[in-house]
């Protein structure tokens, strides 16, 4: 089919967009980048903003180096971990029961949680509650609070709503209980949809910054993030001295001339990020549609 000049202009300037577009997400990425990669004292020059001008992997070095930083990973990969199996196991239990219709007080326990999506208590009587049962300054308290999204429910009940019903009416005259026929039929239908929200659930548990900041006091049990937005909001070396032990470890690493706060910064954001990203092409398959194409025959 011949397209027309319209058409044809129309295709480029999508392309032109969308290539701007991508452009203007890379660009900070690969600015961050190569200023980790050059020399802290010669970045402080400026002009560095898409290779490294001296290269180096010094400041790599440094932070993967230390001792405070390598115990943030630890928490961080294991709030990531365990968070996103309970919030999943949760999600999929929760989903399954209330996707029945026949479920008694059904409409109220989903109006109940809807409010709870639309409302919120606020953070002072979030952080009483929490203290009240004992998590503050607690491994737990980047488990448990999280470990149901309303929102995660809901879009799991209507993924499993959508599965044929022939297929668990034929299950139930077989005579599989509902433990069974999640384990045969939702578990294997759901796991594009469990992918994807685990791979949200991972993303948010790994970039939250906010608990370890606000509900946790002992410095052993912060995460990666928080650690990092508290050196990000340091001015200058002196004022990271100043703050607290875990930001004066690293500063001690940083008092060697070639290398500058602001390159440790952009090391250990580099350093904090890449390794969600290379969760992404491994888990994109499942995201493929048509999952349910052909498991009804007629």
């Amino acid at each position: 089919m011949k397209r027309s000049a319209g058409d044809k202009i129309s295709q480029i300037i999508i392309i032109a967009l969308m290539l701007l577009l991508c452009a203007s997400v890379i660009y900070p990425f690969m600015s961050m980048l190569s200023i980790a990669l050059n020399v802290g004292s010669d970045a402080a020059k400026g002009g560095v903003y898409l290779w490294p001008r001296k290269f180096t992997l010094y400041n790599f070095e440094v932070v993967l180096g230390n001792s405070v930083i390598q115990h943030a990973y630890l928490i961080t990969i294991a709030r990531t971990i365990i968070g996103t199996i309970i919030g999943l196991l949760v999600t999929i239990l929760v989903a399954f029961g209330l996707s029945y219709r026949q479920l008694p007080f059904r409409q109220v326990i989903l109006s109940y949680i809807l409010i709870t999506m639309l409302f919120s208590g606020g953070l002072i009587p979030l952080y009483i509650q929490l203290n009240d049962l004992s998590l503050l300054n607690s491994f737990w308290v980047y488990i448990i609070p999280s470990a149901f999204s309303a929102w995660n429910m809901f879009v799991m009940m209507k993924f499993i709503q959508g599965i044929p019903e022939a297929l668990t009416e034929s299950a139930e005259i077989d005579g599989a209980n509902p433990f069974r026929i999640l384990l045969i039929i939702i578990l294997p239908l759901s796991k594009p949809m469990l992918a994807a929200l685990g791979l949200f659930t991972a993303v948010w548990h790994w970039n939250d910054w906010f608990a370890g900041a606000f509900y946790v006091s002992d410095q052993n049990l912060i995460p990666v993030q928080t650690f990092l937005q508290q050196l990000l909001s340091a001015q200058d070396i002196s004022a990271v001295l100043g703050s607290n032990n875990n930001q004066e470890a690293l500063a001690r690493g940083s008092m060697i001339s070639n290398v500058t706060l602001m390159s440790i910064k952009m090391a250990t954001v580099m350093v904090s990020a890449l390794p969600i990203l290379c969760i992404y092409p491994f888990l994109q398959k499942y995201f493929v549609k048509g999952v349910l194409i052909g498991s009804v025959k007629g």
